[in-house]
């Protein structure tokens, strides 16, 4: 209840996590059948990144501010998603920019004013349902949807260390009650181990990562990179991944040692 995510809005997390889902809702329009996209975690749906929050911290010049020139054509969809948005487009707002007629979205937020926020943005959007209640509950009275399709996106802030076992649970529960969706959980990459025991936790078939390390992951007091674990993944999203995490990297690294963009797959079909 206590982290804002206006503080690190547009940092570099945010762009390679919001790169891939851009790319998994493009897969996932491939084909005419609706769609439903559940974000568990939504947070305030968009974010001012001249306010105050943003400017404390200043996350975002590490981020979204070295992609606004040349941008390189693995990111144009992302980057033409931003900047059609203005302010930066959390994940409800660049979902909800991509989505059809037919296509339905859910977003839950537990802080009082995020939800307000996220609740006024998407007012008299009847395509939108917004709630305000606990992620973990969500997805088992959310899912499953009428529409047979959709992704779940889980992105919780790890200010408590159980959340990545809650995170793995989630996913586990997702997967029991939406089995033809795609499920994608967002995690920090501080150093190896709780990744390891994340990994370690779930027993689904079918499962990648995708991970961009800008060092070593050695120290576990800082943010050295970032990965998104994806079940059910679409036809070749795989390799459209590898492509869009080397152009993170080439523009947010700065050559440290270990860092790298890596797509490994957990588990096969």
């Amino acid at each position: 209840m206590n982290y804002r995510h206006a503080f690190h809005a547009g940092n570099f997390g945010d762009c390679m996590k919001h790169a891939l889902l851009v790319a998994l809702l493009r897969a996932l329009l491939r084909k005419p059948a609706p769609l439903f996209v559940l974000d568990t975690h939504a947070g305030a749906g968009h974010y001012d990144l001249t306010a105050e929050p943003a400017q404390r911290t200043n996350e975002a010049a590490d981020g979204i501010f070295r992609l606004l020139h040349d941008v390189p054509p693995a990111l144009d969809d992302y980057m033409t998603a931003v900047r059609g948005l203005g302010l930066y487009p959390g994940s409800p707002a660049l979902t909800r920019s991509l989505l059809r007629e037919d296509d339905r979205q859910a977003c839950c937020e537990a802080h009082p004013e995020d939800y307000a926020a996220l609740r006024g943005l998407f007012r008299h959007d009847r395509q939108v349902s917004v709630h305000q209640r606990d992620a973990w509950q969500a997805l088992k009275a959310l899912l499953p949807p009428s529409q047979k399709r959709g992704l779940v996106l889980i992105d919780p802030p790890y200010e408590d260390p159980r959340e990545f076992s809650r995170a793995a649970s989630g996913l586990t529960l997702a997967h029991a009650r939406f089995p033809t969706g795609v499920l994608a959980a967002w995690y920090p990459v501080k150093h190896r181990a709780p990744v390891r025991a994340f990994f370690d936790a779930l027993s689904l078939r079918d499962v990648i990562t995708a991970e961009l390390l800008l060092r070593e992951p050695l120290d576990p007091s800082r943010l050295n990179g970032c990965g998104l674990a994806i079940v059910n993944p679409p036809y070749r999203f795989e390799r459209e991944a590898q492509v869009i995490l080397d152009a993170l990297l080439e523009r947010l690294g700065d050559r440290e040692p270990g860092e790298a963009a890596l797509v490994m797959r957990l588990a096969d079909e």
